[in-house]
C-alpha cells in the first residue's frame, strides 16, 4: 500500500510540473462505456463483471492544472429471470419475472491534469455515494417483451471514495470563432479504484419462494469496486 501511495505522489508531482498554461477550455464532457470488477468482500459474494455507462463533466480552473466535476453513472451486477403464470386465475399464459441488480454511481471528483498537448495523463480524487438496488419487472412473452409491471424491491446507499487515473488522447480539434480557445475531442482511456462502505444488497439467486412466500435473502459487506472506462471526451 506504502508503494501504491508513493508512486501516486510521484505520479502527481510529474504532472503538476508537466501542467504549465492556462485552460481555454473551461469545459470538459464526457461519456464512456465501463466495467466494473467486484474487490474484497464484495468480490465474494458477486463474481461478475459489471457493465455499464457513466458521465462526466467538468469545470477547469483558469491558470492552473486543476479541475472539478461531477461523474454519474449505472453499473449492472446482476440479472436473473424466472417464468411464472400471469396469475392463478389465468395459469395459462407464463410471464418472464426479471430481478436486476444495480449500482447507481455518483461522484463528486478533483482532477489534476496537463491543461495542453495531444497527450493529457489525469489524476482524480473522488468521492460519493453507491446505491445498490433492485429491480424486479414482470414482461409478457411476445416479440414485443411488453412490460407489464415493476417495483423496486431493495435499495441501500453507502460512502464510496477512491482515485484514479487516466490518459486522453486528441484526435481532432478546431478553434473557434466566436471566442478564445479551442474544441478538441479525445479519446479517453482510464481505470478507478472506489473503495465502498458496507451496505446491503441482493445478488443473483438470493431472491427466491417458499412455501408460496416470497424470499430475500439479502448480504451486507464492503462494496469495493476496480472500473475500467473507455470513451470519449470534449473541451469546449
Amino acid at each position: 500500500m506504502n508503494k501504491i501511495k508513493s508512486f501516486g505522489i510521484l505520479c502527481l508531482i510529474i504532472l503538476l510540473f508537466t501542467s504549465i498554461g492556462s485552460a481555454k477550455e473551461p469545459f470538459l464532457a464526457s461519456i464512456f462505456f465501463n466495467l466494473g470488477f467486484p474487490q474484497g468482500e464484495f468480490g465474494d459474494y458477486v463474481d461478475k463483471v459489471g457493465i455499464s455507462g457513466i458521465g462526466h463533466f467538468a469545470y477547469n480552473f483558469p491558470e492552473s492544472p486543476f479541475s472539478v466535476g461531477l461523474s454519474l453513472g449505472i453499473l449492472m451486477y446482476g440479472r436473473e429471470t424466472r417464468e411464472e403464470p400471469f396469475s392463478s386465475t389465468i395459469p395459462d399464459v407464463m410471464v418472464d419475472v426479471t430481478a436486476t441488480n444495480m449500482i447507481y454511481l455518483g461522484h463528486f471528483f478533483f482532477r489534476v491534469q496537463p491543461r495542453e498537448g495531444k497527450l493529457r495523463p489525469y489524476l482524480d480524487a473522488l468521492i460519493g455515494l453507491n446505491v445498490l438496488s433492485t429491480d424486479t419487472r414482470v414482461k409478457s412473452q411476445s416479440w414485443l417483451g411488453d412490460s407489464v409491471a415493476r417495483s423496486n424491491i431493495h435499495n441501500d446507499a453507502t460512502l464510496s471514495y477512491g482515485a484514479g487515473a487516466g490518459l486522453m488522447i486528441q484526435v481532432y480539434s478546431k478553434e473557434r470563432k466566436r471566442r478564445e480557445g479551442f474544441f478538441s475531442i479525445y479519446i479517453d482511456l482510464g481505470a478507478r479504484y472506489l473503495r465502498g462502505a458496507k451496505a446491503e444488497y441482493l445478488t443473483e439467486g438470493s431472491i427466491f419462494i417458499e412455501d408460496g412466500q416470497l424470499i430475500y435473502d439479502l448480504t451486507r459487506s464492503s462494496t469495493d469496486l476496480v472500473t475500467a472506462h473507455m470513451g470519449i471526451s470534449f473541451t469546449f
